[in-house]
């Protein structure tokens, strides 16, 4: 999957000379690995805030870019000619956001930017007026009629708030207006896999029963090879039954929060997406492979007396 990196800076005293400088950041970015474009936010209007943005394959390759020499560089040259960061490098994979921090994607109909823009402007001056607001970029992609918006709040409870209010309620059609179909906000996958999407202004969630399954095949492998091969080194170390049970379940919740579930749920987003997997022969696909995968590692421990741990000693 794709990765963005945004950067929002504060507003250019020489705007001349910012557009040339980000000429030079652009440079730099299409010759790193994985580059696919690179764009600038519209900031003719005050409310909207000056941004660069460059997108690549994979997240590692933007990372990798963001830590470039040949980046640094130009970002400490920037700094002497007055181009400040407003905000910390933002990285947009699909995943969950920074706390405090919305995506939106549009899809803007022909003929209709400058409408559109007016009217992100009309939305960003009200969002202005709620506590903990931060700032709002927005970002063309090219010439394709899709564009994205970073919204920026001091904390999730911030965002939230405005989110739910009445005053953005209705300000949103007068954006709507402008948009060949409903924004979205970027997909949010927590680490077991359950996804968060906004689309046509419903919220829609992965199915329990789905993340449920995916709970389990993570979930029964884990516990087994723990109890394989952490149960005896916390058994020979003398931690009595209590204690042992309680430090491998403080390395099972760790290993399945941070490592096995992150993964399984990449593996399988489109199975779990709330849109893209609401179909029922995705489901029942999706299904049907987790079910297999169920077989595959209960033959796996069945079969395999090395993986015993009851047999251990």
């Amino acid at each position: 999957m794709n990765a963005t990196a945004v950067t929002v800076f504060h507003r250019p005293a020489d705007p001349a000379a910012f557009s040339a400088w980000l000429d030079r950041m652009t440079e730099i970015a299409s010759t790193a690995e994985g580059f696919i474009e690179s764009c600038r936010a519209v900031s003719d209007d005050p409310a909207l805030e000056p941004g660069f943005s460059t997108t690549f394959g994979t997240e590692r390759q933007v990372n990798d870019f963001l830590d470039s020499p040949a980046r640094r560089r130009a970002i400490a040259e920037g700094e002497k000619l007055g181009f400040h960061r407003k905000s910390s490098d933002l990285v947009v994979d699909g995943g969950l956001p920074p706390p405090g921090v919305g995506v939106f994607q549009h899809s803007v109909a022909a003929g209709k930017a400058a409408e559109f823009v007016a009217a992100e402007a009309k939305l960003v001056t009200l969002s202005a007026s709620f506590p903990g607001f931060e700032g709002v970029a927005l970002f063309p992609c090219g010439d394709t009629g899709r564009w994205f918006t970073v919204l920026r709040f001091r904390t999730s409870q911030h965002l939230a708030d405005w989110m739910r209010s009445e005053e953005r309620a209705a300000a949103l059609p007068a954006l709507r207006a402008e948009l060949t179909e409903d924004f979205s906000v970027v997909a949010h996958t927590t680490p077991f896999g359950s996804t968060l999407r906004t689309v046509d202004g419903q919220t829609r969630v992965t199915p329990t029963w789905k993340v449920a399954m995916l709970v389990l095949l993570v979930l029964y492998p884990t516990v087994m090879t723990l109890s394989r091969f952490l149960g005896p080194v916390l058994d020979e170390n003398g931690a009595p039954p209590w204690l042992a049970m309680w430090l491998s379940q403080i390395v099972s919740v760790a290993l399945m929060s941070w490592v096995l579930s992150p993964a399984v749920a990449a593996c399988f987003r489109w199975w779990v997406d709330p849109i893209d997997g609401a179909r029922w022969r995705v489901s029942a696909l999706g299904a049907a492979i987790v079910v297999a995968l169920y077989g595959l590692t209960l033959l796996l421990f069945a079969s395999v007396k090395w993986l015993h741990y009851w047999d251990y000693n």
